[in-house]
This record gives C-alpha cells, structure tokens and sequence, in this order.
C-alpha cells in the first residue's frame, strides 16, 4: 500500500541548480511514484509510494541525475517520521512566536558531533542550535539572512548532509501528507 513520502532536496533552485517543478513532479511520475506535488520552487516534493525511505533517497537521486544532470542529495520521510520530527520540536514557543525565525535540519545519515559545537561558536545574541536524534533546530530571533551560525550550519564539512526547512515549510508538508496537527 502506497503512503506519503516526503522528499527534500539540499540546494535546489538556489546557487544555479535548477529543476522546474512541473519537470521534477514529471520525473516522479516517470519513477512510477503516484500523486506528486511540489511546494514552493524550493525541493519540496511529496509523493507516494510504497518504496523505503532509504531506497526512495537512491531512486531519486539518480533519477535527477539522469533527468537534470544534477548531483541533488535527496532526504525522504514519511509521513510518520514528519509527524515524529514535529513532536520532537524542542523550540515549540518559538515555533508559535515567529515560525520563519526556526529552521529545522533534516540530516541524511545523522550529524557530525564535532561539528555542531564548532557551528554553534557562531551563534549572536539569543540564536541556539539544538540537536535531537534526527534533526538539528536552529533558532534565529534576529533573522536567518544575516546569522553566521545559519551560514555555518550549511557546510557539510561541519555536520554533514542535511537540508534545512522554516517552521512554517514544515507545517504545510505536515499538511500535504495530513499529519502533524
């Protein structure tokens, strides 16, 4: 039985690497994934299926390959893992006060421990990053555009490979896949 699967790409439409998203949800249709639909123009594709997560990530990292050119790193939840990470907010206040202002990092295959402290001596003020098992919550009070710790936190080196999301991105994947609320 097919269920939702959400799928995050690192870097998508930003820095030049452009895949238009009527092209990716054709390409998912062409991968045999039922029901594709994109949100924003920013690698936020869901789908569904009944494929592993982990085999999901493979299949469609090749396939941007073959269909764009593009070495894209792909991140693929489901839908209970995307209502797990909800709950897992450790940042639920700041979440309600300004859901732009927290980032939630989605890691491919865990994080870089040494890292996080090495990312973290570029917080100012009241910024915080805070590591839970499958996820890194970055709050920015001051706004991501100018946070050093936000530009650090994109640097594989550091913590490996993840892509980041505002609250208010996760919420409306919550609500393509109907969990979360």
């Amino acid at each position: 039985m097919s269920e939702h699967r959400i799928i995050l790409f690192r870097g998508m439409n930003t820095g030049g690497v452009r895949a238009p998203v009527a092209e990716q949800r054709a390409m998912a249709e062409a991968m045999g994934l039922e029901n594709p639909r994109t949100l924003l123009a920013s690698g936020n594709l869901v789908v569904e299926s009944d494929r592993d997560p982990a085999v999901l990530e493979a299949d469609v990292e090749a396939a941007m390959q073959d269909h764009f050119g593009l070495k894209i790193a792909a991140m693929v939840r489901t839908g209970r893992q995307w209502s797990e990470l909800i709950s897992a907010n450790p940042c639920p206040d700041e979440a309600r006060a300004d859901p732009s202002r927290l980032q939630v990092m989605v890691m491919k295959d865990g994080v870089r421990a040494e890292g996080v402290e090495a990312v973290r001596a570029f917080a100012v003020g009241a910024e915080r990053l805070i590591e839970t098992p499958h996820a890194l919550w970055l709050w920015h009070p001051d706004g991501i555009g100018q946070s050093k710790m936000a530009e650090k936190a994109t640097q594989v080196r550091l913590l490996g490979m993840g892509t980041a999301r505002n609250w208010n991105t996760v919420m409306k994947l919550a609500d393509m896949v109907g969990v979360g609320r």
